[in-house]
């Protein structure tokens, strides 16, 4: 007996199968009317984008050059150098060629032709030219890759003014930093069409934005007097067995900066291989309780208030009491009855403790702020401080601070600040904003288009008539105090300094941080200059390290800038 497999249930079951097949089918088309019709723009411009792609272009970073056009940064192009061995078809010929042009052993290059990986690196820095003539062999499986990379040609001469760009054409630091918009310029878009490979095709682009260069600077820095600074900071540093140290010079009627130098340093075109502690610039960031120079600003202060002349007396016990704290001399003795000339020669601190408590708090820190400390004084270089100031009302502030801030202790200032301090006097008592940047050179589609910097006066520190008083007290500090940075010839105003170095429970018991800042000629200043060097070894004191060490600059630089000695000028302007 045959099996029956028509049984009632089939003729139900095919009407639902045709109805599955029926819907499933609906779907099936329903779903490539809605991607054919409706998203057909968004299927579009996605098709478009896999089809294309945009690529920068980049902007030519601009130069920076100094006060007379040597140029101290660049862009300039170098060459990465591969190789895919499969397709180099005479590699002993390439190698010896190769060899030639790169400096390399032929060994180690025919090694690397014939290697079995699928490509490799020959060189990774080659110049311009050498890159140039590999390029022009024309031989499949090398290839060379443009990589444009900053160059500065004074190396470690200008590292910390200058800053650095890193691999992505970003600027750090110094100049490159605090400009780094302005020298890069402006990237340029291509929209162009690519291959399923992603290979460019040699097709126009469907749009365009052309780079446009950044702009080039000029400085006011000058080279040849970054070189004396240099050469004598160097100098100074052997000779006083110091650590570390710092120069700066500045033009006090505008407050440009004529030389900027720090050691140690690095160089710029090695960056990646310096201690990063060693990038930031000490002139704007490194901060130090500046000791007795820092009595140029309490005398000034003080003279300016009313509150003392030059020949007001103070009986001097070698000791004095402010907010419970005893103040003593350097020297742990008593004076007796000294005039305020006598106090600033011989740096007496019971005599600057004197002097700002007599003036008062609210009168004191009135003045400090004048002269531009606790603040940022907007100087053009990147990664600037602020240094330390405690004001009254201050949690951390103590009525002793106004005896011991007064000569340059529990307050800190960066090297910056303090010669824009000085700088004041020197220029009539007027602050002025130091910069580095005098010209801004913008590449226009008609040509370079020059824009120079104007000096901007801050505000008046002191009057006139102070910066006189004190100018000629700075004269008889050098002539008696600190002959060995006096200059034959010429009058010279100044101040030494020798600062105890703060550690988390007090004071350095042996080193100090030497200091001398002043300016010449006295009677019509072409240059204010500090000299600071940290930790010498031989003396603590800055009239025996720092002075000559700024008698030996100033010297230099008045034969540079042509100044001639005081009897002579005067003879000729009359």
């Amino acid at each position: 007996m045959s099996a029956n497999h028509s049984g009632p249930g089939a003729g139900r079951r095919l009407p639902v199968l045709a109805f599955c097949l029926t819907f499933c089918f609906a779907v099936i088309i329903g779903q490539l009317v809605h991607y054919q019709v409706l998203d057909h723009s968004a299927l579009a411009a996605t098709a478009n984008r896999q089809r294309t792609w945009t690529k920068e272009v980049a902007s030519n970073r601009g130069y920076i050059a100094d006060a007379n056009g040597h140029i101290l940064a660049l862009q300039v192009v170098e060459w990465q150098i591969d190789v895919s061995p499969s397709l180099v078809a005479k590699p002993d010929e390439l190698a010896n060629r190769l060899a030639e042009l790169l400096g390399l052993p032929r060994e180690d290059i025919y090694r690397q032709l014939t290697s079995k990986d699928p490509w490799v690196r020959l060189a990774s820095r080659v110049d311009y030219e050498t890159g140039e003539a590999i390029n022009a062999l024309q031989v499949d499986g090398i290839t060379c890759i443009p990589i444009h990379r900053r160059s500065y040609p004074e190396k470690e001469l200008m590292a910390h003014a200058l800053g650095i760009v890193n691999n992505t054409g970003d600027g750090f630091y110094g100049v490159e930093g605090y400009y780094n918009q302005e020298l890069k310029g402006t990237v340029g878009l291509r929209r162009v069409e690519q291959n399923p490979l992603g290979e460019e095709l040699p097709l126009p682009p469907q749009e365009e934005s052309f780079a446009r260069p950044g702009a080039s600077l000029v400085l006011t820095l000058d080279r040849n007097i970054q070189y004396i600074v240099a050469e004598e900071l160097q100098r100074a540093l052997e000779e006083y067995g110091a650590k570390s140290g710092t120069v700066l010079v500045m033009e006090p009627r505008t407050g440009a900066i004529l030389a900027s130098y720090s050691y140690p340093n690095y160089d710029p075109n090695n960056f990646a291989q310096a201690d990063i502690d060693l990038l930031a610039d000490p002139v704007v960031s490194k901060m130090w309780e500046p000791g007795s120079i820092f009595k140029i600003v309490t005398w000034a202060a003080g003279i300016d208030s009313g509150t003392i002349s030059p020949g007001t007396t103070f009986y001097d016990e070698g000791a004095l009491e402010v907010g419970g704290r005893v103040i003593q001399n350097w020297d742990r003795q008593g004076h007796g009855l000294v005039s305020m000339v006598d106090g600033l020669v011989n740096s007496l601190n019971t005599v600057a403790a004197y002097t700002s408590t007599s003036m008062g708090k609210d009168t004191f820190y009135t003045y400090l702020r004048r002269f531009g400390f606790g603040a940022l004084t907007q100087v053009d270089l990147a990664s600037e401080g602020p240094g330390m100031m405690k004001l009254p009302g201050d949690s951390n502030w103590f009525p002793s601070d106004l005896g011991t801030n007064s000569f340059g202790q529990g307050i800190a200032v960066t090297p910056v600040q303090m010669l824009a301090a000085v700088a004041s006097v020197a220029n009539h008592g007027t602050l002025m904003q130091p910069y580095i940047v005098k010209e801004f050179i913008i590449q226009d589609e008609d040509g370079p288009r020059r824009i120079t910097v104007e000096p901007m006066a801050i505000r008046r520190a002191v009057s006139a008539e102070t910066a006189a008083t004190m100018t000629d007290m700075m004269v008889q500090v050098v002539e008696e105090g600190a002959p060995k940075a006096a200059v034959p010839g010429y009058r010279v105003a100044g101040k030494s300094g020798t600062a105890q170095i703060p550690e988390p429970y007090g004071y350095n018991p042996t080193d100090t941080i030497a200091a001398f800042v002043g300016f010449a000629p006295a009677d019509d200043p072409r240059f204010v200059l500090l000299v600071k060097l940290d930790r010498p070894s031989v003396s603590p004191w800055g009239t025996q390290t720092a002075a000559p060490a700024f008698q030996a600059i100033a010297q230099r630089l008045l034969i540079y800038m042509q100044v001639p000695p005081d009897d002579l000028r005067v003879a000729l302007d009359q």
